[in-house]
């Protein structure tokens, strides 16, 4: 794949992080659009109905639609051999078993943020939290008033690997919805008579999209598996993982 142009096909592709990840597709030489599908098809993109069809032309496919169609996606890409990415939050834990399950079969990858940053920053806030012994821990994170679901993806993942650094013991998480803020994560650990903060900030969407096609370039490399940030920034074995 490195010496060839990566056609990417990108499920909910009419809405935000879908529109800016063709953007980034069109910005840059190193791949190509191969289609688009959503719940409301427009200019360049179809309905879901069509994947099974677009999916012959594609090497990759980038997913942000929502839980339920990412799953239906991820099915087809077994059937069709291809690779699956997906930034899409919310997934319950029959719907991240389905992820698990399609794995067998094709790469995929799955973080509920894509912003390399952030996951390294996973890491950071799991050595925190056992370094800080004593320290109360809080995650908080806001975003702009659209988002459905809260607490955000990314909140859970940074208690996840907080709790499986404090022996399972789960840090609060508090959420707010304001304006147009695209996204801010605080890990926050409060001890006797000081405090440390550890916050990200995320000033466009375009870090999204460009950790999304970093992701897809690396997952269409792989053999089939259940990967993340983790593997790609080669993470595995510094911390305990959740």
């Amino acid at each position: 794949m490195k010496n060839r142009i990566l056609r990417v096909l990108v499920c909910g592709a009419a809405g935000r992080m879908g529109l800016a990840v063709r953007r980034g597709i069109e910005a840059g030489g190193a791949f190509a659009y191969a289609g688009g599908v959503d719940a409301r098809p427009a200019e360049g993109v179809s309905a879901a109905g069509e994947l099974a069809v677009l999916l012959a032309g594609a090497d990759v496919v980038v997913d942000f639609s929502a839980p339920g169609p990412a799953c239906s996606f991820a099915a087809a890409c077994v059937k069709a051999r291809k690779p699956f990415v997906t930034g899409t939050t919310g997934f319950s834990r029959p719907g991240l078993a389905a992820l698990k399950r399609a794995a067998r079969r094709i790469p995929v990858f799955f973080s509920p943020n894509m912003s390399p940053a952030v996951n390294l920053t996973f890491a950071l806030a799991a050595l925190a939290a056992r370094r800080l012994e004593g320290f109360d821990v809080h995650v908080s994170e806001v975003h702009h008033k659209a988002k459905k679901d809260a607490p955000s993806g990314t909140a859970l993942r940074y208690a996840d690997f907080i709790a499986a650094a404090r022996a399972g013991q789960r840090p609060a998480v508090t959420s707010a919805r304001a304006g147009d803020i695209i996204g801010e994560h605080t890990v926050l650990y409060a001890g006797p008579h000081e405090r440390v903060e550890l916050t990200h900030r995320a000033h466009s969407r375009e870090v999204f999209a460009a950790g999304a096609l970093r992701a897809a370039a690396w997952t269409a490399g792989q053999k089939p598996g259940f990967y993340d940030y983790f593997d790609l920034l080669d993470l595995r074995g510094l911390l305990p993982r959740p």
